[in-house]
């Protein structure tokens, strides 16, 4: 650990960083490191990527263990991202961090004291304050990520006002001045580091950047669309550091010669893809050695306006591309189903329609059903080779999602939200009822209430849900908690109830 002995870090995240390409005589890890490790207060003024800020989230992890808990406070869309970079950390030193979307895991995990580091958007913390799982006197440090986004949530008050005196606030900001609020209120006398310093107003890159809007977790298979795309001779792909290169590798072939995986300055190129958004300074050397690209998740893009004045969106697949890739999935799907599947029973229950009908009609009719995801009566169809979710013994429980037909919302919707945000296997997803006002989605037994804690909380079709088992589908969540009793509709009717077994009277005494 040449040169991080005299840091202040625990030995295994002091290797993780270095691992990472990090140097110990960097400005963001010289400065702020030992000042954070110690104990004080610091500011770090930096890029929007939490990569950017991996040093000082090591040195937060290195005062936390059994008697210290603490908190990084982030915007909603980047809890993964942050709890994915403090596991990654944390891991080696035996540090226990969850990453909050939902109240319930961290609710449970909290009371138990089976937590060290939690990760979560003012949102969650406010329901955990609320129900006196999350208890501010107890926090030895806090950790505020780009607070400007959120500086006026009242959750940030009654957090800090009983933050106990001596926990060190580190903030971590892409935007000083909008952030010098939160600062003079919660972290004075903190030391700034960073780049450029508050009241200042640097001049944007003028020379020319492509943009490319991308969710967090969607960055990799960005990275690859763009390679596929503009086909490159030679392709560097920066970032902040080497904590995302195992995922890059799976995404793109890093060969070290047409593509290379670069950290600090970038070589010469005929594209440079900024995987993680570079400081003002970065990005003036990555435009010179080549044509850039930068990624901009949610909640970036007032950085990327600020350093990049002429930015120009690149469209990675335009519409008639996507609805053909689309409509050629469907083709596969349905031929699949043609060849491998039983079809004399739907044979003899379409061929009175084809009689009456155009076959071709029937069909086009059965499709837009499918696609709709389900018939007119709101029941579900489905789709060419869906089946029913089961498990290994095959329990199946159903999960209530607070988002219905009213809100515009598809079946297809539903199975993108679980599918591209949550990783749930798509073959595991079972029916799905879509009602006026809810929805209700047949899951593994096992999974799904995981699978409800983790969705509830997330946007589907910019709508935030909820979702929980379904409380009148019978199984273990039946009735309801607290004594809640299940619905009329779901107790059997009075004839069909069990007899009473009858009494047997003693004779009687002559």
């Amino acid at each position: 650990m040449s040169g991080f002995a005299e840091l202040h870090l625990t030995g295994e995240i002091a290797r993780v960083l270095e691992s990472w390409g990090w140097r110990a005589d960097e400005p963001a890890v010289r400065d702020a490191v030992p000042t954070a490790a110690r104990g004080h207060n610091v500011v770090l003024v930096t890029s929007p990527s939490p990569a950017a800020a991996a040093p000082l989230l090591g040195a937060a992890l290195s005062r936390l263990g059994p008697e210290a808990r603490g908190l990084v406070l982030c915007p909603p869309s980047q809890v993964a991202e942050w709890g994915g970079l403090a596991h990654a950390l944390g891991a080696a030193a035996g540090l226990r961090v969850e990453a909050a979307t939902g109240a319930a895991r961290p609710l449970r995990r909290l009371k138990a004291d089976t937590l060290d580091l939690l990760v979560a958007s003012p949102d969650t913390a406010a329901d955990l304050l609320g129900r006196g799982a999350l208890k501010a006197d107890r926090l030895a440090l806090v950790m505020l990520v780009q607070p400007e986004s959120f500086g006026e949530h009242p959750a940030l008050a009654a957090l800090m006002q009983d933050l106990p005196k001596d926990a060190p606030r580190l903030v971590v900001t892409a935007d000083a001045a909008a952030c010098a609020d939160v600062m003079e209120r919660y972290a004075r006398k903190a030391l700034v580091v960073g780049s450029p310093p508050a009241g200042t107003v640097p001049e944007p890159v003028t020379a020319r950047v492509r943009t490319v809007s991308v969710g967090w977790s969607q960055r990799e298979n960005a990275v690859a669309d763009l390679l596929h795309t503009l086909d490159p001779a030679r392709a560097a792909i920066w970032a902040a550091d080497l904590s995302h290169a195992a995922s890059l590798a799976r995404a793109v072939p890093v060969d070290g010669d047409s593509i290379q995986l670069v950290t600090g300055d970038a070589p010469v190129a005929d594209l440079i893809i900024a995987f993680d958004l570079p400081s003002l300074e970065g990005l003036t050397q990555l435009t010179a050695a080549g044509e850039t690209v930068l990624l901009v998740p949610p909640g970036t893009e007032n950085y990327v306006r600020r350093i990049a004045s002429t930015a120009r969106p690149l469209p990675l697949t335009g519409l008639a591309e996507q609805l053909a890739r689309i409509a050629m999935q469907d083709r596969v799907a349905v031929l699949a189903e043609i060849e491998s599947g039983d079809v004399t029973a739907a044979v003899q229950t379409l061929a009175p329609l084809f009689e009456r009908v155009d076959p071709v009609r029937v069909a086009a009719a059965l499709f837009t059903l499918w696609k709709r995801g389900g018939s007119s009566a709101g029941a579900t169809m489905s789709r060419p080779g869906e089946r029913t979710a089961t498990t290994a013994d095959g329990a199946v429980s159903k999960v209530w999602v607070s988002i219905g037909k009213k809100d515009g919302v598809s079946p297809n919707d539903i199975v993108g939200a679980l599918v591209r945000e949550l990783r749930v296997d798509r073959a595991s997803i079972g029916r799905i009822e879509l009602r006026e006002s809810f929805s209700l989605i047949e899951l593994p037994t096992g999974d799904a209430s995981r699978i409800a804690d983790a969705l509830s909380g997330t946007t589907i079709r910019r709508v935030r849900v909820v979702a929980r088992l379904d409380r009148s589908a019978g199984g273990p969540d039946r009735g309801g908690a607290r004594g809640e009793r299940a619905p009329r509709g779901d107790r059997p009717p009075r004839g069909d109830r069990p007899a009473r077994p009858a009494t047997r009277r003693p004779p009687p005494r002559d």
